[in-house]
């Protein structure tokens, strides 16, 4: 069923674009952290003898998108469910400060996009990261700040992303944002939002009954039809 069908504004009619706002998720959607997260955990659970899981940048990859409580149980199974939320906190701080010093790549033609849709689109991020990821990521791409205005995540209101994206939609007054993700999870939170959903393929994971996808960051300002 295609967001036309469901009432939803966002697609075309004829030639005329009805989004006011682009909404990004983050991991799988502007860059790959997944290596370099890996990285950050596996030095923290050299601290943690007791838990026993490996973590590769891969299971990273299956796991981003969900909420930290849910990653930190999927990932470290050797140990109770409270235990591997304590980790995972240490594991985040830690991350954070990694991040900032090896840096991270965003992914190609990202900062062009960005100017492109910034001509006409007010753009926000939502992530269910935790406190100081988004800010980290500005901090290794400062230039790419300007074309945002606004972002909200997980680790600040203890919301959900639909929640979230719902909040961002509120606070700017978007009539008809759409939300660009990679996963299943994001495309349930945009249904959940009430939001159409653009699929970011090159990003982590595949989702079923999608009405739109891109295959590179590229792609988007041509399906929005922007010159």
């Amino acid at each position: 069923m295609s967001d036309m069908e469901h009432g939803k504004p966002g697609l075309r009619e004829g030639w005329i674009l009805l989004y006011d706002g682009i909404i990004f998720d983050l991991d799988g959607t502007l860059w790959d952290s997944t290596e370099q997260v890996a990285m950050a955990y596996n030095k923290v659970l050299e601290r943690h003898p007791e838990v026993t899981d490996q973590v590769t940048s891969d299971k990273i990859r299956g796991l981003f998108g969900l909420p930290l409580d849910e990653i930190a149980v999927r990932l470290f199974k050797s140990v109770s469910p409270e235990h591997a939320r304590k980790v995972i906190v240490e594991c985040c701080d830690y991350e954070v400060e990694l991040l900032a010093l090896t840096g991270v790549d965003v992914y190609e033609g990202l900062e062009e996009t960005l100017k492109k849709l910034y001509k006409k689109y007010k753009l926000f991020i939502v992530s269910n990261c935790q406190e100081g990821y988004i800010q980290c990521f500005f901090k290794i791409h400062p230039h790419l700040e300007q074309y945002f205005t606004d972002y909200e995540y997980h680790g600040r209101q203890k919301l959900s992303k639909a929640e979230n994206i719902k909040l961002i939609a509120s606070r700017h007054k978007l009539a008809s944002p759409v939300y660009v993700g990679d996963t299943e999870g994001d495309l349930k939170s945009a249904r959940e939002a009430e939001v159409p959903f653009i699929h970011a393929a090159y990003g982590f994971g595949k989702v079923t009954g999608c009405d739109m996808s891109i295959a590179s960051i590229r792609d988007l300002p041509g399906l929005l039809d922007i010159c």
